[in-house]
Formats: C-alpha cells, structure tokens, sequence
C-alpha cells in the first residue's frame, strides 16, 4: 500500500515511522509512506500556504494553491505506481480529508480502506480549507470523532494506524486483529495473564482449563455482554443469530 500524507508538518509522523507496527510494516515493504508539504509546491518565496478569509474572521484559511498543486502530485505519483505494478489506473486514486465534518471513521470504514492499493491523506489546519479546493479535488471527508484538533495530523496519524494492522502480513498473529474490539461490530472480551491471581483476583478458571471450545464460547459471550454493558449502542446494530442470543441471555442472567 501507497500512502501519501499531505500535510504542513511532516515531522508529525515520524513516530509512526520510527516506531510501532506502521513503523515496522514499512521497513517490511508493506507500506511506502510519504510525506508531500505544500510549502514544496509554493510559488513565491514566502512560501505562503494561507491567506486571511473573505468576510473576516479570526484565523487563517489554507488556500487553493498550493495544496492544489500537491494533491494532484500525489495523484499522479500513485496512478504511476500503480501502472508500474500492472494495475488498472482507469480509477483515479481517492484523496480524502480528515475533517471534523466528515464521515465517522469506524472499524468498517478502516476495512475498507485498507482494501485500497493508494491512500491519498489531505491533513487540514488552521480556520480550514478554501471550499472551493475541496468540491474540485476533494472525494471523501473523515472525521475520528466530535471534538477539535489542532490540525488533521493526529486524525490522519489515528487512520494510519489503523488500516497498517489489517494489512497482510504485517501483525505478527493474523487472529490479533481479528480479534480486536469492534472487528465484529462488537467489544473485546477480558485477557488475563501470569500470575494466575493479583490481590485476591483470580483468573476465570474456564481460562485455565484447556477447553478450547469452552473457552471460545466464554469469549463471546464475555464480548456480547460487555458491548451490552458499555457500548449498548453497537449490541443494537449487530446482527445476532440464536447462539449469541442465547449466549446474551446467559450474561445477563449471570449478572443479575
């Protein structure tokens, strides 16, 4: 996967590519990560990415040019990759801005993501982007929640992170992201390890049994009833059969 981040300050990410699983999985090869400023692509010698806004107003707003010309940079650089590596580059790659008024990043979202070859990240800053940049070369907005950053690179740093760990090859255990809260719609059970008890609390003893199966089945329904419990909000989306019904049903008797 290709990923090229448009932003004003690259050094943000350079804990994503010194450190953790996207730093790995790009030593690996299974990322290329770039970083485009369109400071870069400026024309005058202030370099100048921003001008005061139409109508006053506190603040900044990023202009037109530069980040223009950045982003069609980064189109044509992934359009190239891809012809490179005999793909189809009929379908322009998708650039996509991480705003607080975009769509909601959930875990389907990140799924689909990382079923892209490209990612085309446009971070905002300041009061906001010119509109008129993002109805012409804009083609989704994502937003990582309802409160306000500083800029998009957080947002973007958030979006990385979470698609690198569903790429092929790059988590050490294929079953960890699988088994991650919300990658079914759903919260992640209770994990337990040595010692077997920490100040009179004990580790379930279905864990020490060997039963797989018996295990299994005391995972899911630890993950049912806890989304009941914290997130009755996803439990209302999920789609049940009868066996997580009834494994529901057990929690709740068990609490009650």
């Amino acid at each position: 996967m290709k990923i090229q981040v448009v932003t004003l300050f690259p050094e943000e990410f350079l804990p994503l590519v010194d450190l953790g699983v996207t730093g790995r999985a790009i030593r690996q090869r299974v990322v290329d990560l770039r970083m485009l400023n369109p400071r870069d692509f400026a024309q005058d010698k202030h370099r100048s990415v921003d001008d005061r806004p139409y109508g006053g107003g506190p603040g900044m707003v990023i202009a037109v040019e530069p980040l223009r010309s950045t982003i069609r940079h980064a189109r044509e650089s992934a359009a190239q990759g891809s012809k490179d590596e005999g793909q189809n580059v009929q379908d322009r790659p998708r650039v996509s801005l991480l705003s607080p008024q975009g769509k909601n990043l959930d875990q389907d979202a990140i799924k689909s993501l990382a079923g892209r070859s490209n990612l085309i990240l446009v971070c905002g800053r300041y009061e906001g982007v010119d509109e008129r940049l993002i109805e012409s070369e804009i083609d989704e907005e994502w937003s990582i929640g309802d409160y306000v950053l500083s800029g998009g690179e957080l947002a973007a740093a958030v979006m990385i992170d979470a698609v690198v760990r569903l790429l092929p090859g790059v988590l050490g255990d294929a079953l960890s992201a699988a088994q991650d809260s919300f990658s079914e719609g759903l919260l992640d059970c209770p994990h337990y390890t040595r010692p077997e008890s920490v100040d009179g609390m004990e580790v379930p003893a279905v864990l020490l049994s060997g039963d797989h199966q018996a295990i299994a089945r005391w995972r899911r329904k630890q993950s049912l009833g806890r989304t009941r419990l914290r997130r009755p909000d996803l439990l209302q989306q999920a789609k049940l059969g009868k066996e997580d019904e009834a494994l529901l049903a057990e929690f709740i008797a068990e609490q009650d």
